[in-house]
């Protein structure tokens, strides 16, 4: 619910459980008042304070009044250049040469329904489900105008922000900084946690207080990265699961991005988020506007698992758009680890022929069927079915994979070039490269120049091509290497600043095109695994690939940091063969199977090279996984445990909307002689409701949540257990 008072310039922004609010002062200076637990209304102003600090320069408004400075009050869109020395939310080179920016507000427009996006993702709700307002700043000596739109999902406590900038002036302006969410706090005594990693292990949270000074995180790999995620935590000290005040901010952005907090010598704070300054400037010539990508904000004042719980529905409802809607996506096996380069026809035949008995529903062929692809070294660019290995084509190929009850779906990375392609041959150009210097590759490979609508067309039509030539239900968008030597051709040296952003907004369209030709297709997102996860992606690609790393032990951590903001149904996640590629663990099957289940589930592995017994198990987890599907895909998810603790084991739950149905999912570490017992305590049921566990027993709902639940004595390095509970 969205409130004015527009004698006082107020806006409060209501959901269920928290309030947002903003108002201009009496000099049109657009002040943050407020953003935490639901409070009735009022005007919160009277928390800002002012005073005289020594060298805070005071605007020409305020006259002899030394105790009004833009140095010290709390802004929503910060300024820079004009007496704000704390982070920037925006940065204007203007034609004299000046970097700066004076935003006062002007007006304001309510929408009923959520405000869309041109060419970039966001949230979707009709008038029933969410509110916009629009406040209007401008810059008179600029002669810009910036548009701050934020969408309401009461249901949800979600804020979303975006940002839009206007030039109105006759002369060009050029935008070195637009962020897209600024938030400032009255308070510093605050802890900022990061999710942070690598190539095979990302999403790993990092937590620690604001210090004086700027601390935060960001990319410049033209990906959202392995290395730092696009969502961040600012919360209590005490924040826990389930105690604390905490706010979650999520970019839907999937390039170059930065997000960082600063505590200034007043101990207030300020989050600033969106794309990173790097390499960053766009040019604005009269008339024209550049939107920055979408901002999620959710507030919880009970703890992390709220605010989760939040994202995870929020996304699901409003942000995912899947062509399973409404039904149970299939269960995919995949070649890769299998097979790798080396396969043909008959070999993924043989392949699926083992599978489908099993409940596999899904063949997915990973790289090698294309051009002159046997390698890394060559092929990528030309998007033909290789021959040799696919005799006739997928249109031979796909019927004799039906004809065994399964789907078919393939590999693809359209943003990549091989110097080994005839695509290369005939556009050496169209490669990312600045001249005079030899491009650094990836994998062997450089990366196509996608800010360029001829190289996404020439690539999509062949991709066209191949899906319009057989059944082709699903679809893996790889890409296997960060952006450098960015350069484009296309555009003149002044302009050199807009390729990152072009090229992101051109994978979003040619993604979006590949949607709107193919709508039962779907769409599974990957970047060397977890490279690109991110809310920006979940708007195309309805799951990504968590991580390259499939080992069960590590998924724990990777899935729980990614648990924080992202729900369980847009991870990809598959049970591997053993000893594991990744770090050569062995850890038995009901264990990866266990681990996979928070998550889309599949299978890595070659169903041939398995025994009798172990086909027995995957055909009675893939069973388990079918009757539980809508409990774990739909569900709300609990972190029971944090694996980070090195604890004796890492446990996590998924509670059914209704709260009659719970899985808990327990993973040990390795075997400890003369072991203590445990006592796991659960989440998220209903009190007043006695439950069965594992088809057994009546435990009132209070009491496995207060007293618990008594886990078994399991022998072994990494054993697991899975308890389903029903009310009865």
């Amino acid at each position: 619910m969205i409130a004015l008072d527009q004698e006082k310039n107020l806006f409060t922004l209501h959901t269920q459980n928290t309030t947002y609010q903003m108002k201009a002062d009496q000099f049109r200076v657009l002040t943050h008042t407020y953003y935490g637990p639901r409070i009735k209304g009022g005007d919160l102003s009277y928390l800002v304070r002012y005073a005289d600090r020594a060298c805070a320069p005071n605007p020409s408004e305020a006259g002899l009044d030394r105790t009004y400075s833009l140095n010290t009050i709390p802004q929503e869109f910060s300024t820079c250049g004009v007496g704000d020395f704390r982070l920037p939310s925006i940065e204007l080179e203007l034609p004299c040469g000046s970097c700066s920016a004076d935003l006062r507000y002007t007006g304001f427009e309510l929408r009923r329904s959520k405000y869309a996006l041109e060419g970039l993702p966001a949230f979707r709700g009709t008038e029933e489900e969410a509110e916009t307002l629009v406040l209007f700043l401008e810059d008179n000596a600029a002669r810009v105008r910036v548009e701050l739109y934020y969408g309401v999902f009461e249901r949800y406590d979600l804020i979303t922000r975006a940002v839009r900038v206007v030039n109105q002036g006759e002369e060009p302006v050029r935008l070195r900084q637009c962020a897209s969410l600024c938030l400032d706090f009255l308070r510093s005594d605050l802890d900022l946690i990061t999710f942070n990693g690598c190539h095979l292990m990302e999403r790993l949270p990092d937590r620690a207080p604001l210090r004086s000074g700027v601390q935060g995180v960001g990319s410049v790999r033209g990906t959202s990265s392995h290395q730092h995620n696009p969502f961040v935590v600012l919360c209590d000290h005490s924040a826990n699961e389930d105690y604390g005040l905490c706010y979650g901010a999520a970019l839907l952005y999937s390039g170059n991005f930065q997000a960082l907090a600063e505590a200034s010598q007043y101990d207030n704070a300020r989050l600033v988020m969106g794309i990173n300054p790097y390499q960053f400037c766009w040019t604005l010539e009269p008339g024209q506007s550049f939107t920055a990508p979408e901002a999620a904000l959710v507030c919880s004042p009970s703890g992390f698992g709220p605010m989760s719980r939040q994202f995870h529905r929020a996304i699901r409802a409003h942000l995912i758009q899947d062509p399973y809607e409404g039904r149970r996506r299939p269960v995919l096996i995949n070649n890769w680890e299998a097979t790798y380069f080396d396969f043909d026809a008959d070999k993924l035949v043989d392949f699926a022929r083992t599978a489908a008995p099993l409940g596999v529903e899904l063949l997915v062929m990973d790289d090698g069927w294309f051009g002159k692809r046997d390698d890394d070294n060559s092929g990528l660019g030309d998007w033909t079915v290789n021959e040799k290995k696919l005799p006739g084509g997928l249109e031979a190929l796909v019927p004799r994979i039906q004809e065994l009850g399964m789907s078919f779906g393939i590999w693809i990375e359209p943003e990549m070039v091989s110097e080994d392609s005839q695509l290369y041959r005939e556009h050496p150009d169209w490669a990312l490269r600045i001249p005079a210097r030899v491009p650094a590759r990836g994998r062997n490979q450089l990366v196509l120049d996608f800010s360029r609508p001829e190289v996404r067309q020439r690539v999509y039509g062949q991709i066209k091509a191949v899906l319009s030539s057989a059944d082709i239900s699903y679809v893996k968008w790889d890409m296997n290497r960060s952006l450098s030597d960015v350069w484009s051709a296309a555009l003149p040296p002044e302009r050199q600043g807009e390729v990152f952003h072009r090229y992101v907004l051109g994978v979003y369209e040619m993604l979006d095109q590949l949607r709107h030709d193919f709508p039962h297709i779907l769409i599974e997102g990957c970047a060397g695994g977890g490279g690109r996860f991110d809310a920006g992606m979940l708007y195309y690609t309805p799951q990504i690939w968590c991580s390259d790393n499939t080992d069960a032990i590590d998924r724990l951590r990777i899935q729980y940091g990614t648990s924080f903001c992202y729900p369980t149904s847009a991870v990809g996640a598959h049970v591997s063969a053993v000893p594991n590629e990744a770090n050569h663990r062995v850890t038995p099957l009901e264990t990866r199977g266990t681990a996979a289940m928070s998550g889309t589930f599949g299978y890595e592995m070659d169903p041939n090279k398995t025994t009798p017994e172990e086909k027995e198990a995957i055909k009675a987890q893939i069973a388990f996984f079918k009757e539980h599907y809508d409990l774990i895909q739909r569900g709300d998810y609990y972190r029971l445990t944090d694996p980070f603790a090195e604890g004796p084991y890492t446990a996590w739950e998924h509670v059914s909307p209704d709260r009659r149905e719970a899985l808990v999912s327990v993973v040990t570490g390795p075997v400890r002689a003369a072991a203590p017992f445990m006592t796991l305590r659960l989440k998220g049921l209903d009190p007043e409701l006695t439950y069965q566990v594992n088809g057994e027993g009546a435990y009132p709902g209070d009491i496995l949540m207060e007293a618990g639940w008594p886990l078994p004595e399991l022998l072994g390095d990494y054993q697991s257990l899975q308890l389903c509970l029903s009310a009865v």
